[in-house]
């Protein structure tokens, strides 16, 4: 036989539980298109229901280090990221590679990830979060190479000791996180003539890998790259891009997404405007919906 718990208690326990909440959470990464470089913040219409999803950042340029850009390992809400100077003098020129993370001439910028949220907010109601982690100028190669552990798979480990730093803090609000989409933004670095015929192989070990570290096996797998890259010279992009696609036909619950037509900036076409970026987030909220259906 039960018994009767007092009023109070009960009133309690009622409370402890209806406090947790779980959410569906999208990860995005990849270079500077997904960290969202031309993507200027003051071109970012408002819209306030943007503050109804969790968002976790840290973007910047190789290798992660004090510079990037960050939510301070705390959950906010999703909005741009302001920009942060690049490192300078001799020190930069010992490391290398140091950018800043957006354009110097905004005041920061966004990637994807806003135009995925507000697309799928249109026609779901899910509680969503968001962690992103992007750095421009990365390859998979020299980046975020999982059969390459040291400087090489840097940005790889700081996008999972960031993820899992996100989880869990969430997790302490009770909030439970449960791993939906991974949204990658990244391939222009690739594009060589040593890289471009390891990527297949380079991609598909770090996708698998990241299913495997995050024990989500069911994950997602959402791959682009502005296949404008290069204004049409660079004739290792179709390589690129190629390679991608045979990626998402090989790997289970995994799409390519053709961001072909979406604005980018001229004269060199290597960034997406702030409407091109917009543009591609709803082409990746699409095609999770698709991939969704389909399974």
């Amino acid at each position: 036989m039960f018994r009767r718990l007092p009023i109070g208690l009960a009133l309690l326990l009622h409370g402890l539980l209806s406090a947790a909440e779980t959410r569906d959470l999208i990860l995005v990464a990849g270079q500077s298109n997904a960290v969202g470089y031309d993507a200027y913040a003051e071109e970012l219409p408002a819209d306030p229901k943007d503050a109804a999803t969790m968002f976790w950042w840290r973007v910047g340029d190789p290798p992660p280090d004090e510079f990037d850009g960050t939510s301070a390992r705390q959950w906010t809400t999703l909005q741009f990221q302001p920009r942060t100077p690049a490192m300078q003098g001799e020190a930069a020129k010992k490391v290398g590679r140091q950018y800043g993370n957006f354009n110097k001439k905004s005041k920061g910028g966004f990637g994807p990830e806003i135009g995925m949220v507000r697309t799928l907010a249109t026609k779901e109601s899910r509680p969503l979060a968001v962690i992103k982690t992007a750095f421009s100028g990365t390859s998979v190669a020299a980046d975020w190479n999982v059969g390459l552990p040291g400087k090489a798979d840097a940005c790889y480990r700081a996008m999972i000791d960031e993820t899992k730093a996100a989880i869990d803090a969430a997790k302490s609000k009770d909030i439970t996180l449960r791993p939906r989409a991974f949204v990658w933004v990244q391939g222009e670095s690739d594009a060589n003539a040593k890289d471009a015929p390891l990527y297949v192989a380079n991609l598909s070990a770090m996708l698998k890998s990241l299913r495997a570290e995050l024990e989500s096996p069911d994950l997602i797998l959402l791959i682009g790259v502005n296949t404008r890259f290069g204004n049409g010279k660079n004739i290792f992009m179709p390589k690129v891009i190629d390679a991608q696609k045979e990626v998402a036909a090989a790997l289970p619950r995994t799409r390519y997404v053709d961001t072909a037509g979406a604005e980018t900036l001229p004269p060199s076409h290597t960034h997406f405007t702030a409407i091109g970026t917009l543009e591609i987030g709803r082409r990746y909220a699409e095609a999770l919906l698709a991939g969704e259906q389909s399974k």
